[in-house]
């Protein structure tokens, strides 16, 4: 019996003449959606699998496919005769391009066997005599040249040996996807063995020694890993020191290590080969000559076994020597170990003669955290999701460590300086990874792209998964984005569109609370909390603790320490100076309230509506609501007294006269529904600020990991602490809607009195537990029946207006809800976890492009 291996991830080419059961081998042993036939790209093509004028588009089909199935790392198999080196040649050149292992299965069977099945078939009886003749003397000719085609090849002779072969997976050598840490994994260490277990001891390891003193291995109580990346050797004082340690760590499973460029090249100087002996291979090769030959016997053994990558914790951590383009994860061929040995290089030298690399990991876009080493640099910086962890031990700077999953950094500090570096450490920094600041302090691997938005079909979200974004609405994103938005850097969330309530059926209501409260209580929501909706504009505030957060957290070096923006991400105020007293305001009532210490963050960002209205609408309410309201009351009553004098005529005028009185009473309500929300301000004077949500600080995305009634608490506290004045609470009200009817009358009459004073209306929101598998509105606005005559006209109220607004659609704008809420969540929780700027502003971006929708504004 055969055991055929095959990769998890690879391609395999079925290899026979027409009859040899490639086909049904391919039914038995793998999954249909793995396989790839030659007849069935015939038949979509053609709609006749035997018709061989369509091959060539067919085999066009097919070989689109392989390649779609290739880049997404899935293993693919090709049912097709392949008896002819060059069919055989477009498939290997696929699997090349996509860095995966390729495999050969010929099934030789006896010719009369093959005639005998195509006989049987009722679309092969037609096959003309000569063709399986000349394919299997294609076979025979080609055989040979399989084994040097094909990283592995078998070939089963015979119905026997065909029918009783079976296939074993094989995951990559990198492929350790099963290991979930935690892991430590170490910078280049090059040599520098007391520095390695000083780092160690730092971490918490135990290092074991041999009867000599000498440390042979390392052990975490905790069960945590250790994963190095390479560059153990050259340069340093005892490269057999710290190869005999990683090798006791390795050996005793406590520790991984790739090769770096450093191990590959001394392996090839221990075998023989010609190498320069330059970069500290000297000092390597005559402390490995005080050695015994048993020990570099060893050593040599596990340096050349080093394989280039490690896939870890399921794909979410990538270690490489020199990094890795996501393309290259997992894969496995000679560019690949190139790539992560070397990095990727221009071909030319700097002044200082070593190679030019290019910043790969400014482009990088990948899921997965990837951790190197290779070019030294001051300081270990994280760049889109990816970190350099060589800070050069050897050349006098520290010996590095990245904690993962926590992303804490532990260094230690070189004893001495054991080599003299050939480019200044102090240079490195914008030579390896891309880590130089460009304009302004911004970093190119900051920038978001077009593609990061319009690619791949959206933006992946854990909430709703991925919420795509259409090209039109993405390029009028863009303008807004790049021409009024604040400075990116503060730009970290942008609030969602809220729906409304279902249409009221009440009389002379478009809106009422009982609709909300349903719609919670229908979905299978048990609490929900009732807020005051004040009448402002929708503000953003972030906020840092001081000056040196701000150039920490957000890399903001000019002084500013936060931002007050719209939900469109334009600055609130035009005054650099306003916009400061404000964060001033709002940084000393946080540090009264003890939010900085509790939260143990050094900024927040606050969701907050700002008053009045007229702060940043004043424009918008002389052009459209008060000068409606101004035309309404010149012209109406010169209309009622004209119809007066035609009714003193005699003229019967009735119904237009009460028309016209109606409307004269609405006008005055609409007048005095705009106009409470508008009052003057002098510089902060008359400026409310009213948060009710803290979205996000140090490591937490609390948006989503607290209860309503824990924001509004919050926030509460912050009002409390303010002494200004400026700070505002937000009222609210909980209601149990399992309970009785008193709390949902209860609910009603709080709204009906809110509204009778003035006010805009409520937010209902759910407060936990959620029901499971039921997606429910994260907020459901209820205005006030005055305040709609704002959104909707004077004379909505009037009983035919009314009618024609209740037939008012809004699954749009409630689909628009989820979809902006998901992304805003998306967009925190990003920001908590520390992800680059660039994947932020991906969430950001397509709130802002999701406004463009076609949706009523008015709901």
């Amino acid at each position: 019996m055969t055991e055929i291996r095959v990769p998890e991830m690879g391609l395999v080419v079925l290899v026979g003449v027409s009859g040899s059961g490639k086909s049904y081998f391919a039914r038995r042993h793998f999954a249909p959606t793995q396989v790839v036939s030659s007849d069935f790209c015939r038949g979509v093509v053609s709609d006749d699998e035997n018709d061989q004028s369509a091959s060539a588009d067919a085999f066009d089909l097919l070989h689109h496919i392989v390649r779609t199935r290739l880049r997404r790392g899935l293993l693919t198999v090709v049912d097709a005769t392949n008896v002819r080196p060059n069919a055989r040649q477009a498939l290997l050149q696929i699997a090349k391009e996509h860095d995966v292992l390729s495999v050969a299965i010929v099934l030789d069977v006896p010719e009369r066997v093959a005639a005998e099945r195509n006989a049987a078939r009722p679309d092969r009886r037609d096959l003309p005599a000569h063709v399986i003749p000349r394919q299997r003397r294609e076979l025979r000719r080609s055989l040979r040249a399989l084994g040097r085609e094909f990283k592995r090849s078998y070939v089963l002779t015979g119905v026997d040996e065909i029918d009783a072969a079976t296939i074993a997976y094989e995951k990559a050598w990198n492929d350790r996807r099963e290991l979930t840490g935690p892991f430590d994994v170490v910078g280049d260490v090059h040599g520098c063995r007391a520095e390695l277990e000083d780092l160690l001891g730092d971490l918490g390891y135990e290092v074991e020694r041999d009867g000599q003193g000498r440390a042979v291995g390392a052990s975490h109580p905790g069960g945590r890993t250790a994963v190095f990346v390479g560059d153990l050797v050259d340069r340093g004082p005892d490269t057999p020191g710290v190869l005999r340690l990683v090798m006791g760590m390795v050996g005793a499973g406590d520790a991984l290590c790739v090769s770096g460029n450093h191990e590959a090249k001394l392996v090839r100087a221990l075998r023989g080969r010609k190498v320069r002996v330059a970069h500290g291979l000297a000092e390597s090769l005559e402390q490995l000559g005080a050695e015994t030959e048993e020990f570099r016997a060893a050593a040599l053994a596990f340096m050349d076994g080093l394989i280039s990558h490690y896939v870890l914790d399921g794909g979410r951590l990538v270690v490489a020597h020199a990094g890795l383009k996501e393309d290259y994860h997992g894969r496995a061929s000679g560019r690949v170990r190139s790539f992560a040995l070397y990095g990727d290089t221009t071909g030319e030298t700097d002044e200082y003669g070593l190679p030019v690399r290019y910043p790969w990991a400014r482009d990088y876009r990948g899921r997965a955290t990837v951790v190197y080493g290779h070019t030294p640099t001051p300081e270990a910086e994280w760049i889109n999701n990816t970190i350099c962890l060589d800070t050069g031990a050897v050349f006098g700077g520290r010996l590095t460590a990245l904690r993962y999953p926590e992303r804490e950094l532990v260094a230690r500090p070189a004893r001495r300086v054991w080599y003299e570096p050939v480019r200044p450490l102090s240079a490195e920094a914008g030579a390896g990874g891309g880590a130089a600041p460009v304009g302004g302090g911004h970093r190119e691997s900051d920038v978001l792209k077009i593609e990061d938005v319009l690619g791949n079909g959206g933006v992946e979200t854990r909430l709703m998964g991925r919420v795509t974004v259409r090209e039109e609405n993405a390029l009028a994103a863009l303008e807004v984005m790049s021409r009024f938005a604040i400075d990116p850097r503060w730009l970290v969330y942008l609030p969602p569109t809220m729906a409304p309530a279902e249409t009221s059926a009440l009389p002379g209501y478009l809106e009422h609370p009982a609709e909300a409260l349903a719609a919670y209580r229908d979905k299978g929501v048990v609490r929900v909390v009732c807020e005051e909706k004040h009448m402002g504009s929708r503000a953003v505030v972030v906020v840092c603790r001081d000056a040196d957060a701000a150039r920490a957290r957000f890399g903001v070096d000019d002084g500013t320490t936060g931002a007050v923006y719209t939900r469109t991400g334009r600055a609130f105020f035009r005054d650099p100076a306003r916009t400061a007293a404000v964060l001033d305001r709002v940084r000393a009532a946080a540090d009264a309230a003890g939010l900085w210490d509790e939260l143990d963050t050094g900024w927040l960002v606050l969701d907050c509506e700002l008053l009045p209205w007229s702060a940043k609408a004043m424009d918008l309410i002389r052009t459209q609501y008060a000068a409606t309201g101004a035309a309404a009351r010149a012209a109406l009553p010169v209309a009622f007294r004209a119809l007066a004098r035609a009714a003193e005529r005699g003229l019967d005028v009735g119904g237009l006269r009460e028309r016209v009185e109606a409307r004269t009473a609405n006008a005055a309500l609409f007048r005095d529904a705009y106009a409470r929300y508008c009052w003057t301000v002098d510089g902060l004077d008359g400026v409310r600020l009213a948060p009710f949500q803290i979205l996000a600080g140090e490591g937490s995305a609390w948006a989503s990991l607290r209860d309503h009634d824990w924001h509004l608490a919050a926030a509460e506290r912050l009002a409390a602490a303010d002494p200004t004045g400026m700070l505002m609470g937000t009222a609210s009200l909980a209601v149990d809607l399992l309970g009785a009817d008193g709390p949902e009358a209860e609910a009603v009459a709080w709204w009906e009195k809110l509204t009778a004073a003035g006010g805009e209306g409520m937010v209902v929101k759910p407060l936990g537990p959620f029901p499971e598998g039921v997606k429910t509105q994260p907020g459901i606005k209820c205005r006030g029946r005055e305040y709609l005559r704002i959104i909707y006209g004077p004379d909505y109220t009037e009983p035919v207006d009314l009618e024609r607004l209740r037939g008012r659609s809004l699954g749009r704008k409630r689909s628009l809800a989820m979809r902006e809420h998901a992304l805003g969540l998306e967009a925190l929780d990003r920001l908590a976890g520390g992800e680059p700027l660039w994947r932020i502003h991906q969430a950001v971006f397509a709130v802002l492009a999701l406004e463009s929708e076609p949706v009523d504004p008015r709901l």
